[in-house]
């Protein structure tokens, strides 16, 4: 399909449940790519978020009352809207629409029975977050109506782009409402592909032969599948994340998407030169510190560091085939350098050990031989549940301890790493800058900002194909075997966990025998391959998309208009 290369947007209308409220990776990858958003379309993109939080408990974002004052007014006072309007904290301060939506509550059932008639949504089975999420989503569908009415946007060409499942009934009315917008809409993950891997069930050996709509049902996911679905299907233009999503989408949505929208990164916070090599010192000493207390032994100051991080999904992340590496390592009777491995991943806590903070910020502190806890305590935070909890228990059934005599030991970091943990005060950046390598064996991942993030700050990394960012890294610089070109990119599909483990410890080996200049030149590769994945790079992706949006709209508006699912 030829696209005109004079469609341009004159208007971006975004919107996300993460907007101005950060819950997870769409939050990053939003908030990072407004800064290169708003270099080409200053003040025309216009981020739409939910209005969630009391106005002293946003710290992402700033109200300004002049803005748009007379629209808000006019909403608010004919059509009964609630709009804060300001800025997102974020480089690039873009405009942000913050939504109160509560008042949709009351039209919910006529709203859901609309979305029946017209497109085929099936929400007769929703729990959950689906109520609130598809509220949202419509009020902020009325809320882009409201706007482009008022400031007479009909000769304009506007881009609404709407982000996962949950803005998927926002697409729906905007399509209905004001077919002059053109649409997209982004899955950053199929409802399906990850509740199937989430349920121990093969995914990718067998993804040709499932069924969306029966899986759906199956896996009690209908209502989200539902609207997931017919969004996909009804946009002008349909995005995702990355090549290995998209196949997902295929099979699941039965939409190839239109085009692959890869996740960048800002990286103009990352130090660089002496202030990369003090904030890493600093780092390192905060890691091993932590380590030498919990641990009550001395700990090298040239042991290996090796850290995995991201949300609590034991299996999607990989952190049972991460565990499973370090076993094979530390079997491995030639490893002659400590290492020791942080497992960062928020759990449920009570708060930060308070014996731990007890030697590490007390007059005790002096005592490096002082240990906290009995001789096979992991953690530095107090669990709820440390009985039931995945990680601990593997931990122990595999038999380690952290003797002194062991060369690999294990810390887990069950805390949000957000300068306030109590125990280390710094935030995740502020510690990963400190790992010698990162190691993310994902099954699941439909992008991957921690290795993404990981390489931005020189820290080699370890992936898989099932991750965005590891298909992405394969095409475009994992070249030769190992971490000699920065990254390792393994193949992993349903059968090879072992493999993959095994993989993954005889790396970290290889890596502990490297000299300082070699680790430096891997480093700097590291950092050079994160430079074609940045936003300045990736950006482009989404002008495609909205070039496409808006060829496929023109195309749309010159047929008769059809609403009615098949």
């Amino acid at each position: 399909m030829q696209i005109d290369a004079r469609h341009k947007p004159d208007y971006i209308f975004e919107t996300s449940w993460e907007v101005c409220n950060k819950v997870g990776g769409i939050y990053t990858v939003l908030s990072t790519k407004a800064n290169s958003l708003q270099k080409l379309y200053k003040d025309r993109i216009i981020f739409f978020g939910p209005d969630v939080l009391k106005k002293t408990e946003n710290p992402w974002f700033t109200e300004d009352d002049q803005l748009y004052a007379a629209w808000r007014d006019f909403a608010r006072i004919n059509q009964n809207l609630e709009i804060r309007v300001g800025r997102w904290n974020v480089p690039g301060k873009p405009i942000v629409f913050l939504i109160k939506f509560d008042k949709f509550f009351e039209k919910k059932n006529n709203i859901y029975s609309e979305m029946w008639l017209d497109f085929g949504v099936d929400s007769m089975q929703a729990y959950g977050d689906y109520d609130e999420s598809c509220m949202f989503a419509y009020a902020s569908g009325v809320v882009m109506e409201s706007f482009y009415r008022f400031h007479h946007l009909e000769a304009s060409n506007v881009i609404a782009h709407f982000n996962e499942w949950q803005l998927g009934m926002g697409a729906l009315y905007i399509k209905k409402y004001v077919p002059k917008i053109a649409t997209v809409f982004t899955t950053h993950a199929t409802g399906i592909g990850r509740s199937i891997a989430g349920n121990n069930m093969p995914l990718y050996n067998h993804l040709k032969s499932y069924n969306g709509d029966q899986m759906a049902r199956q896996l009690n996911m209908v209502a989200k599948h539902s609207i997931e679905k017919r969004a996909a299907q009804s946009v002008d233009c349909f995005t995702t994340v990355s090549d290995i999503t998209a196949q997902e989408c295929a099979q699941f949505l039965q939409r190839q998407p239109d085009v692959v929208t890869p996740n960048g990164f800002e990286k103009g916070f990352i130090p660089k030169g002496l202030n990369y090599r003090r904030t890493r010192k600093k780092a390192r000493e905060t890691l091993l510190n932590v380590a030498e207390k919990l641990l009550g032994h001395f700990v090298h100051p040239d042991a290996l560091l090796v850290g995995i991080s991201g949300r609590y999904e034991y299996k999607n992340k990989g952190i049972d085939v991460f565990i499973d590496a370090l076993n094979s390592l530390r079997s491995m009777q030639q490893l002659s350098k400590d290492v020791i491995a942080f497992i960062m991943i928020p759990a449920w806590i009570k708060g930060p050990r308070k014996d731990l903070q007890s030697v590490l910020f007390s007059e005790e502190k002096k005592n490096s031989k002082k240990k906290v806890g009995n001789d096979c305590l992991f953690t530095t935070h107090q669990l709820h549940d440390p009985d039931s909890d995945k990680i601990v228990n593997y931990l122990k059934y595999l038999g380690f301890c952290n003797a002194e005599s062991d060369r690999v030991k294990v810390i887990f970091v069950p805390s949000y790493l957000n300068g306030f943990d109590g125990i280390f005060n710094k935030d995740y950046y502020d510690l990963l800058i400190g790992l010698d390598v990162s190691v993310f064996p994902s099954y699941y991942e439909p992008w991957g900002y921690t290795p993404h993030e990981s390489v931005a700050f020189a820290i080699p990394t370890i992936t898989t194909t099932l991750a965005g960012f590891g298909v992405w890294a394969k095409k475009h610089g994992d070249e030769v075997k190992g971490l000699d070109d920065g990254v390792q990119v393994i193949y992993r599909d349903d059968s090879n966990h072992k493999e993959v483990a095994e993989e993954i410890a005889t790396t970290i080996y290889d890596f502990t025998l490297k000299s300082i200049d070699q680790v430096n030149v891997l480093k700097k590769i590291a950092t050079e391959l994160s430079d074609r994945a940045d936003w300045a790079h990736f950006i482009s992706h989404y002008q495609e998309a909205y070039r496409k949006a808006l060829h496929n709209s023109f195309v749309r508006l010159s047929k008769p208009a059809r609403y009615k699912a098949d």
